[in-house]
Parts: C-alpha cells; sequence; structure tokens
C-alpha cells in the first residue's frame, strides 16, 4: 500500500494534509501538481487540489477535498486522534477548519501571499494597497476571532492538537512566507498558539522544505 498526494507544496490545503499525514506517522510520496492538469482533473471534479490516492484500494481510489481527505484518514488511521471525541467539540473542530479553509487561507493568499511572494517569484509587482488593506482591514477581525477562541486555552478545541489547529497554522503558513509575524501583543494567545505550533516536527519540517522551495526559485529568476 502507498498513499501519494497531489497538490501544491506551498498550498495551505495541500499543507494541511501533510501535516495530518505526518502526525500521523505515515508515509507518503508528494506528487507536485497544479490545476488544470488533465489526469488531475479527472481526479478532482471541482477543479481543486489537494487529491490523495490510496494504493490499497481498489480503483478508483483517488479521494479529493483536503477535508475529506482528512476525515479519511482520521477514520482508517485513528491514532493519534486529531479529531475530538464529544459531538458538540467534533462539530467546533469542523467548524474552525471550513474557516481556516474558506476565509482565513483566501484572505491570506489573495491579499498577501500573491503579492509579496507569487508576484515576486512570477515578475510581478506587488500592489501594497492590497497588502496594507489586508493587513489593517481584513485579517484582524479573523485574528480577533482566533484569539477569543483561544482565550485561556492550549489548543482550539478541547484538550489535545485537532484537525482545527492544523488548519490554522497550515494556512498562517503563508503568511509567515510573506515576511509577516503576528503581532504578539495585539494578539498574544494566537501569537503563542502559532509559535507551539510550529516548533512541532510536522510543521517544522514543511516550513523549512518551502522555505528552501521558495529560495531556489528567487534564486532561479
Amino acid at each position: 500500500m502507498a498513499l501519494i498526494l497531489y497538490g501544491s507544496a506551498l498550498s495551505p490545503l495541500v499543507r494541511k494534509v501533510r501535516i495530518i499525514l505526518a502526525e500521523k506517522a505515515l508515509d507518503y510520496t508528494l506528487e507536485q501538481a497544479v490545476l488544470p492538469t488533465p489526469g488531475l482533473a479527472r481526479m478532482s471534479p471541482l477543479m481543486r487540489i489537494p487529491v490523495l490516492r490510496d494504493t490499497g484500494q481498489p480503483e478508483p481510489n483517488t479521494l479529493p477535498e483536503s477535508w475529506v481527505i482528512a476525515d479519511y484518514l482520521e477514520q482508517k488511521w485513528p491514532v493519534p486522534a486529531l479529531y475530538p471525541r464529544h459531538a458538540f467539540a467534533r462539530a467546533q473542530a469542523l467548524w474552525l477548519q471550513d474557516y481556516a479553509d474558506t476565509h482565513l487561507a483566501p484572505t491570506i493568499g489573495t491579499g498577501l501571499f500573491n503579492e509579496r511572494v507569487m508576484k515576486r517569484l512570477t515578475g510581478g509587482e506587488c500592489e501594497e494597497a492590497v497588502v496594507d488593506a489586508t493587513l489593517s482591514e481584513r485579517l484582524p477581525p479573523i485574528f480577533d476571532h482566533l484569539e477569543k477562541t483561544l482565550s485561556g486555552r492550549t489548543f482550539l478545541v478541547g484538550d489535545a492538537l485537532s484537525v482545527a489547529d492544523i488548519a490554522v497554522g497550515s494556512a498562517l503558513v503563508n503568511f509567515r512566507h510573506s515576511g509577516v509575524t503576528i503581532d504578539a501583543t495585539r494578539w498574544p494567545s494566537l501569537g503563542r498558539h502559532i509559535a507551539a505550533l510550529y516548533a512541532r516536527p510536522s510543521f517544522q519540517n514543511c516550513i523549512e522544505a518551502e522555505q528552501r522551495f521558495l529560495k531556489r526559485q528567487s534564486a532561479a529568476r
């Protein structure tokens, strides 16, 4: 049996799945892939990455969508558990995962990462007005909500690492790649939480590999 993950390493949704795989100590191969690619499009009808192939399953053996993949990995390899056991806490974790995937990650992606990182790699010009608006207007309400959720807590939900923490932390890696850090005086709980997440080997290894990749890409221009 082998697990193959298709997607771009810099995607927060691909990163989320990679960290789940690392936390569960599962071996896998990352196949760099972006849409539209005919083979990948056939595996992902909504034209989104990541896609997971589990060769231990009879074909068709692919699953699209990071939240579907995350749940599959949890069901098939339940230790360590990354979803809370109790129904309400699990629902909270699912909601926070969705909040990170569909609100936090796109806000960072369009307003910061694309401007500060992707445009630099592709020879474009950063629109600082877009960056400024993202940092001063769009992201603070999101950070305020996460700060309130984390107040007095070690993890976003329950008393252990969950998919909620992984999703939020994965989205914020692109914030870090953009050369920005969380203002720990304004959002102290969030700042501590992210620092603790990034000290975990699962995050640390991803971040370091991505930083090396970005340096190589910059040097190749």
